[in-house]
């Protein structure tokens, strides 16, 4: 057990650190910046959905009632959907003068409670099997990369300086290591737990890539761009399968 708290723990402080990926940013210009989001964004979609596919959802399948799995994977998908639709029903109906103040602020909360729930993900996959932990950690690490550049830039544009961006950013990424510590301590008390966990955090992978960054991709309606989006996203489902080997 003492290995899985280990694991895991250094795990959610690499993801956490990623928030400082904004100190980085300034330095590159929005060209190259772009080029670069372009290919992690493709990458990060097949790594999570190859988490989810892959390695997520056979190891429940192993362990769970199929059914039970299924209720638990609708549940996350529908509920990630909801709370998705009440942020953006705060900011639609925030005061103009207030909006860019709201936009910042519920962007800070909405990354916390996403990076609470990437911990939990984390500590539910390595209680299961090192192999899995390492392979959902690469696959937040992948999708977190983008999500704080942009983020970084929502923040900055709200009208924060970059200090008070880095600096709020790495606040809400140390939730993750809360989100982990919950799981490890509620899994010796609480029997059950850990796949209705992995379920959930299945849901939030598979809605985060089909429902935020494809989304994003299709937005790209140049052949020779979109074959190299493909590409990329099969890259990051190779990886996952790659990871099979650790098993």
């Amino acid at each position: 057990m003492l290995s899985i708290w280990v694991y895991t723990l250094i795990s959610v402080s690499i993801v956490s650190l990623i928030s400082l990926v904004g100190v980085g940013v300034l330095a590159l210009k929005k060209e190259l910046l772009n080029r670069i989001l372009f290919y992690l964004v493709s990458f990060s979609v097949g790594a999570l959905l190859g988490d989810a596919f892959i390695h997520i959802i056979p190891e429940i399948a192993q362990e769970s009632d199929v059914g039970q799995f299924g209720w638990f994977l609708l549940a996350g998908i529908i509920g990630f959907f909801i709370l998705e639709k009440f942020v953006h029903w705060h900011h639609a109906h925030a005061d103009h003068s207030e909006q860019v103040h709201s936009v910042v602020y519920l962007t800070i909360l909405g990354d916390a409670l996403h990076n609470f729930i990437d911990g939990m993900a984390i500590a539910a996959s390595f209680l299961v099997s090192i192999p899995l932990g390492i392979a959902t950690t690469i696959a937040v690490i992948l999708h977190e990369v983008p999500q704080e550049i942009g983020q970084f830039a929502i923040l900055i544009h709200g009208g924060w300086s970059s200090k008070k961006a880095i600096k709020y950013n790495f606040l809400s990424a140390l939730t993750a290591i809360f989100g982990a510590f919950l799981v490890l301590v509620l899994a010796s008390s609480l029997e059950g737990i850990i796949m209705p966990l992995l379920a959930i955090s299945a849901a939030s992978f598979i809605y985060i890539a089909l429902s935020d960054l494809i989304p994003e991709l299709n937005r790209e309606r140049d052949i020779k761009k979109s074959i190299i989006q493909l590409v990329w996203m099969l890259a990051g489902i190779g990886v996952m399968a790659l990871l099979l080997l650790l098993e």
